[in-house]
């Protein structure tokens, strides 16, 4: 079959791509941002990729078009596809019911840490003698890929985000997991939910896809999470907590506050101990989700907890770029305050009173509208200074987020003159974290050059 990957660049349908590459498919597309990356991983698979969305890119010879998520009416490919009633369907779809039919699929669900946790997942597969496949929305970098073919067991990151702009569904109901993961769930994307309750409902949906004779580990101390499953569940749970939370049989206990070491409890029972790089509560709850899945699907649990010995982390996810002048440099893919509070709370343990700089960037349409504004401050309270990436599209002026933290900072339009602060302000010892879930103007790597330009000057 000739497929046609409409919005091929993005991490999930570049990953899809390369899922029905592996299957025997002829696979090509198009996307108006092509740049590595994905473009390197596509044109090392032999999958070619068109710059735009010019209809004269189509042959006339496809057999199915895949429509990304980011597409919508109005799209000269698009509107292509629909006037010469061309054959097509989203990726969610397609994905689950072509390539995971007759698959023993894992679901990694939440609104933080399904990246994390699923390259957790896969990698304690993989220790364990399993080849799993896997699709996840970034790049573990125990395997260097985001996708890949693999034996029995699936592990797919499973977004809440709609499928396609004919099917305002949550991507993950396509799936139809054996085994689902339920991290947390918390009100995100507001340009798809109008509240928590339709997200919610949308999770209810996931639940019942799952089979009585599957699996759900749940994030017991969740209550967002308790109150969907409490509309209709019909399959075993699998509850999971910090170790502060007595009634979860799947526990996790801090050894230290950064949560660097740790110790993993079933039925009260230690399975092991864990000293890795990693740091935070929200970590350290991933990996027990992940090790709790890992011995629902046979996997013995003290093997489940010291794989994590050599668990290397995901690209993006407060991932140490450089360290150039006794100054480090992070890059994480930040875009819920939750997710950005976690993070900054985790390093701060980790790093204690060493000076945590950083640049924000608030990409996602739920950010920029200021639907988080109330919450931004609290959650960058862990920072000594800050600095904003603006836009003209933003609801909301950051100086008022600023007034309301003790340490210094501005917001700046242009990524030039954050750099160029950046640069005067840092100094040996400090911590510089650039969050965005998107591409921030390649700051960081702006940052990283800037710095070791100057540092020659200063010997």
């Amino acid at each position: 079959m000739k497929i046609h990957i409409l919005g091929i660049c993005g991490t999930f349908m570049g990953g899809l791509a390369a899922l029905a590459r592996a299957d025997g498919h002829t696979v090509i597309g198009s996307d108006e941002n092509v740049y590595p990356p994905m473009s390197t991983q596509l044109d090392e698979l032999g999958i070619s990729v068109y710059e735009g969305y010019d209809p004269d890119q189509f042959d006339g010879d496809e057999d199915l078009i895949l429509i990304g998520n980011a597409l919508s009416r109005g799209n000269p490919a698009v509107e292509h596809v629909l006037n010469e009633r061309l054959p097509y369907t989203s990726g969610p779809r397609w994905l689950g019911e072509n390539y995971l039919s007759g698959r023993r699929v894992m679901a990694v669900a939440g609104t933080h840490g399904k990246t994390t946790t699923a390259s957790m997942l896969a990698w304690i597969l993989e220790h364990a003698g399993h080849k799993p496949g896997f699709l996840i929305g970034g790049v573990p970098i125990n395997f260097g890929l985001s996708a890949r073919t693999g034996d029995e067991w699936f592990v797919v990151e499973a977004d809440e985000y709609d499928t396609a702009f004919f099917d305002k569904r949550s991507k993950f109901v396509h799936y139809r997991p054996e085994i689902a993961i339920l991290n947390n769930l918390e009100y995100d994307h507001a340009d798809i939910f109008p509240d928590l309750k339709a997200i919610q409902t949308q999770f209810h949906h996931l639940v019942r896809t799952i089979p009585g004779n599957g699996r759900i580990v749940t994030n017991v101390a969740d209550q967002n999470l308790r109150e969907a499953l409490s509309w209709g569940c019909w399959t075993p749970t699998e509850d999971f907590a910090l170790a502060e939370h007595d009634q979860a049989p799947w526990q996790v206990k801090l050894l230290e506050p950064s949560a660097r070491r740790l110790a993993f409890l079933h039925d009260g029972e230690t399975i092991g101990e864990l000293s890795w790089d990693l740091s935070g509560r929200h970590n350290a709850l991933n990996a027990l989700a992940a090790v709790a899945t890992a011995v629902s699907a046979g996997v013995e649990p003290d093997k489940a907890v010291a794989a994590l010995d050599e668990f290397r982390g995901v690209r993006r996810r407060l991932e140490l770029l450089d360290e150039v002048g006794g100054i480090r440099i992070y890059d994480d893919f930040a875009h819920h305050p939750t997710a950005i509070r976690l993070t900054l709370e985790g390093l701060r343990r980790s790093v204690g009173n060493a000076r945590i700089l950083v640049a924000l960037e608030p990409a996602s349409n739920t950010m920029r509208a200021g639907h988080h504004f109330n919450d931004l401050a609290p959650a960058l309270t862990a920072a000594d200074h800050v600095w904003f990436k603006t836009t003209e599209s933003m609801d909301w002026d950051p100086l008022e987020v600023l007034a309301r933290l003790d340490g210094s900072g501005r917001p700046r339009r242009q990524v030039s003159n954050l750099v160029a602060d950046l640069v005067s302000a840092a100094r040996p010892g400090d911590h510089v974290v650039f969050m965005s879930n998107r591409g921030f103007g390649n700051a960081s790597r702006r940052l990283i050059a800037a710095l070791q330009e100057q540092a020659p000057q200063q010997q």
